[in-house]
């Protein structure tokens, strides 16, 4: 299971839209996968931002996605989105732009997996971090936080992250297509500072459309976690 229709906009809106409203004036996004063009989607609905590069490897999915996700046909049709198909790493790094937002929307870093390389410290010290402009943010998704789930990867994603930046943040929803508690992290060298009127303020602001799911208060809830995802 990647992707449904019926509950994809939970999964999506956690990992575009934090991110987005924490950075005081996003222009310049780079998503790393993010091939059904959900992710794209969402960042597009930002009305401060100027330019998309959407990196994913695997062309099939992508043309699939183009042809048959109607829900995201105006997406991919943007003339904001530079739609590339490369390795996410290797577009990164000949790269001579710097990006406000870097999104990781790839599938888990299973070993021998095609994503393992894109969520080492070694990746993030030397080709993602340079890339980030001056207050930049990353994110990226973080495999199932659950109970009984969340030492598969969510664990060990927090914790490479915080020996490359200075502020690390881990958030989860509960997706019902996935039968768990879904994890995200977000990573900056500026701390998240923002409260829960403060986001809801730029939510009306900045973004084209109510959002289904998130609001200020609920992603200042989502990161408290349960004494047994104690990520520390």
């Amino acid at each position: 299971m990647q992707s449904t229709e019926v509950d994809e906009f939970i999964y999506h809106e956690s990992l575009i839209h934090p991110p987005l409203l924490f950075h005081p004036d996003p222009k310049r996004v780079f998503i790393m996968g993010g091939g059904e063009g959900s992710a794209a989607r969402e960042v597009l609905r930002h009305k401060t931002v100027e330019r998309v590069v959407m990196c994913d490897i695997d062309e099939e999915v992508v043309e699939f996605c183009r042809t048959y996700l109607t829900v995201n046909r105006d997406a991919f049709q943007s003339e904001k989105l530079d739609l590339v198909i490369n390795d996410a790493r290797a577009e990164l790094e000949k790269s001579r732009e710097k990006y406000d937002v870097i999104v990781g929307d790839l599938a888990d870093p299973v070993e021998g997996g095609p994503c393992y390389q894109l969520y080492t410290k070694s990746f993030y010290d030397h080709v993602l971090e340079p890339k980030l402009a001056d207050q930049g943010i990353f994110v990226t998704q973080a495999g199932p936080a659950g109970v009984l789930t969340h030492k598969e990867v969510f664990s060990s994603i927090y914790n490479t992250l915080r020996h490359v930046f200075k502020h690390v943040k881990a958030y989860t929803a509960h997706l019902p297509s996935f039968a768990d508690t879904w994890g995200w992290v977000m990573a900056s060298d500026h701390p998240f500072t923002l409260n829960a009127q403060q986001i809801d303020d730029r939510i009306v602001d900045r973004i084209d459309g109510d959002l289904a799911y998130l609001s200020g208060e609920f992603l200042i809830s989502s990161t408290t976690l349960n004494k047994s995802v104690s990520l520390s």
